[in-house]
């Protein structure tokens, strides 16, 4: 399948730029929709580059075959193993690494990229774990681990990458147990994951969880 990645959004650091945070969107949603966090944080981080990147458009088969931004088709939101497409994955991630590869040719390590996202993006993010590059840290929020990939999911290289998992528990699409089976998957694989429940929240970030999240940056990248 020939899919078109548009250029992704940027923010260049405030500061001397010595590290980079990759934002990985949902279903339906584009970089912009995420692109605000490089303004919210640019204080806290001055010396990240921001990259927001844009899914290529697909049909997407949960909703009745309309083309939308997708990193994969799902095929059904009824349970975890319903929701893999393994091609659309595969060629999402190389897309994900070679913008990676970028940051490390202009100079930033790959430990010192950070790989996150949301929902779909997410599980995108885990895929980085994956790959024989050792990333600075990998954040899923509201998002899960396709089980089929779960006993190959950790590469000697990521043994250990911090890795951040949170997930509202009243999530209606991406079911807050999909969250729970993904981290135990995870830890089953051997990776160093650490998993935050957020009770009544949705399919949506809130504000302790963008905390903790900002936090996880910090660690992982300092401040300066």
């Amino acid at each position: 399948m020939d899919l078109q990645y548009s250029e992704p959004i940027v923010h260049k650091p405030k500061a001397k730029h010595t590290a980079t945070i990759l934002i990985l969107h949902g279903l339906g949603d584009t970089g912009h929709g995420w692109s605000d966090l490089a303004l919210e944080y640019r204080q806290q981080l001055p010396h990240v580059k921001w990259i927001f990147p844009n899914a290529p458009t697909r049909k997407i088969t949960v909703n009745m075959g309309l083309k939308m931004p997708g990193w994969y088709d799902i095929v059904s939101f009824d349970k975890i193993n319903g929701m893999e497409d393994e091609q659309g994955i595969k060629e999402s991630s190389r897309y994900i690494q070679s913008l990676i590869a970028e940051e490390v040719k202009a100079g930033i390590p790959a430990k010192r990229v950070l790989v996150c996202g949301f929902s779909q993006g997410g599980v995108m993010a885990l895929m980085a774990l994956r790959e024989p590059v050792e990333v600075g840290g990998i954040l899923g929020l509201s998002s899960y681990l396709p089980l089929h990939m779960a006993p190959t999911i950790v590469a000697p290289e990521n043994k250990d990458t911090k890795v951040l998992m949170c997930h509202g528990t009243a999530d209606p699409v991406v079911k807050y147990e999909y969250g729970q089976i993904s981290v135990e998957k995870l830890k089953a694989a051997g990776a160093k994951v650490d998993f935050k429940s957020y009770p009544g929240i949705g399919h949506s970030v809130c504000p302790e969880e963008m905390f903790e999240v900002a936090a996880f940056w910090m660690t992982c990248v300092g401040t300066a």
